[in-house]
Order: structure tokens, then C-alpha cells, then sequence
């Protein structure tokens, strides 16, 4: 009996989409905040975990390798103007990165979620409406927000593989990264927060990466959203500087 109450919670939560609110741009993001511990509650496991297993739910912010290496991490497209600008500009550097992508940006720019994986990055899911207050609204909205975005990044990207669910603001539950986890995606956080969506100068936000790695090497930057001019200058410089300093690019645990 409790399997089929589980089972009509989500499919009440998959179905009857409300239309997409516009996207919202860099300026209403917020910073992380601290996740209380996990809850009990679960959801079906998604056929993408890890063979079938469960992933785990805890916030991943260290890298698959060890040693120095540096998790570029790219959220709110795909953008049709930026982000084909960042996939080239990693490819100069032979880059991985992690985008983490808003249902409804998916939904209109299928051929560059393809581009994407094909150029060897990884898919993360950033939810429909890039509500930073989720965290504050009742469970089966944040259920919503996940599964919707991650049916239309489904859907979208031809089922290529979801890594990572990221809580706009870092606006994470216990239950909705128990709802990511059980869908094969590992909640992510990060480390180093420039805040390039504000655009206080590509300098200061070079200045603030390299300040910021020695929190850990999960980096917070942004190909849509809104101008990702000085973001994408920022980014270049970056790639050089760590490139000189010896840096390998990596993923988040997964």
C-alpha cells in the first residue's frame, strides 16, 4: 500500500505543470545555505543511479580526482548566444565542465544540451523556475520543480544522463536531495562563489576565483542568465592561470 501512495504522489507531482514563469536572471540568486541532515523519506530509483543503486544525498562539493584539480561549474542556460561562446572556449583548453541547466532553457535549445555531452561536459539539473526560496515551500512543490525540469532536460537531451541536481540560491532540503538522489542525480554545491552573475568586473572576478580555491575546488560560474560578457572574459583568463598553475579539470563526485 505504500508503494502505490508513493507512486500517486509523484505522478501527481510530474503531471499538471503550471506554464513556465520567464527565467529569471543572475541578480536573484543568494548564497548557499546550511542543509539540515537527511530525511527518511524516499522515491523510486531513477534507471540512471549508479547501476541501478542508490545515489548518495549528501551535497557533493570535492572533486572525482584528487590532487589539484578544479570542478568548473556553469548554471542558468543553455543561453543560444553564450553558452556555443563557453563550449568553444573550454574545448581551446580541453576543459570539463558541469552545466546546470533550467528546464524551460532546455526545453528551447535542445541542440546545445547534445552539444554539451557530446563535448564530453556533464548535465545537471537546475530546476523549472530557478526559485531560490524553494527551500521555504512545501515538499511536493520541490518534487515538482525537480521532476519537471528534469522530464523537460529528458526529453530535451534524447535521455543523456542527468548528474547532478543544484537547488537554485543552494536552496536544498533533506527531501528534495532524497527526490534528486532516488532520480539518479547527486545534489551540488560548490566552493568558490565570484558572483560574476552581479558583473563587478571581469578582474575582480578572476581575483575572487583564485582567492576562493583554497575553500575547495568547486567553482560557481554562469553561461546564461542574463550579459555573461564579463563572465565569459573572467572564464578565459581563468582557463589560462590554470592551465600555468597546473591544474587538472575534473567533476564533482558524482
Amino acid at each position: 500500500m505504500a508503494l502505490v501512495v508513493v507512486a500517486a504522489a509523484l505522478a501527481s507531482c510530474a503531471g499538471g505543470s503550471e506554464t513556465p514563469a520567464k527565467q529569471r536572471v543572475g541578480d536573484t540568486h543568494q548564497a548557499a545555505r546550511p542543509v539540515p541532515g537527511a530525511a527518511d523519506a524516499e522515491t523510486p530509483t531513477d534507471p540512471h543511479s549508479k547501476e541501478g543503486g542508490k545515489v548518495d544525498p549528501s551535497i557533493s562539493r570535492h572533486s572525482e580526482d584528487g590532487g589539484k584539480a578544479v570542478n568548473l561549474t556553469l548554471d542558468d542556460g543553455p543561453d543560444a548566444v553564450w553558452t556555443p561562446r563557453f563550449l568553444e572556449l573550454l574545448k581551446k583548453h580541453n576543459a570539463k565542465a558541469v552545466f546546470c541547466v533550467l528546464g524551460p532553457a532546455a526545453k528551447a535549445n535542445p541542440e546545445l544540451l547534445g552539444k554539451i555531452v557530446d563535448a564530453g561536459h556533464r548535465l545537471c539539473n537546475h530546476s523549472v523556475h530557478h526559485d531560490t526560496g524553494m527551500d521555504k515551500k512545501p515538499v511536493d512543490y520541490q518534487t515538482q520543480e525537480i521532476l519537471d525540469a528534469k522530464n523537460m532536460i529528458d526529453q530535451a537531451s534524447g535521455g543523456r544522463r542527468i548528474w547532478y541536481y543544484r537547488a537554485p540560491g543552494g536552496a536544498f532540503t533533506p527531501e528534495s536531495r532524497r527526490v534528486a538522489a532516488d532520480h539518479g542525480m547527486r545534489p551540488l554545491g560548490w566552493n568558490v562563489d565570484p558572483s560574476d552573475y552581479q558583473r563587478p568586473g571581469v578582474d575582480t572576478i578572476v581575483t575572487r576565483v583564485q582567492q576562493q580555491l583554497a575553500k575547495g575546488p568547486t567553482v560557481l560560474m554562469h553561461d546564461g542568465g542574463g550579459d555573461r560578457e564579463q563572465s565569459f572574459q573572467a572564464l578565459e583568463k581563468l582557463l589560462a592561470w590554470f592551465d600555468e598553475q597546473g591544474y587538472r579539470y575534473s567533476f564533482p563526485q558524482s
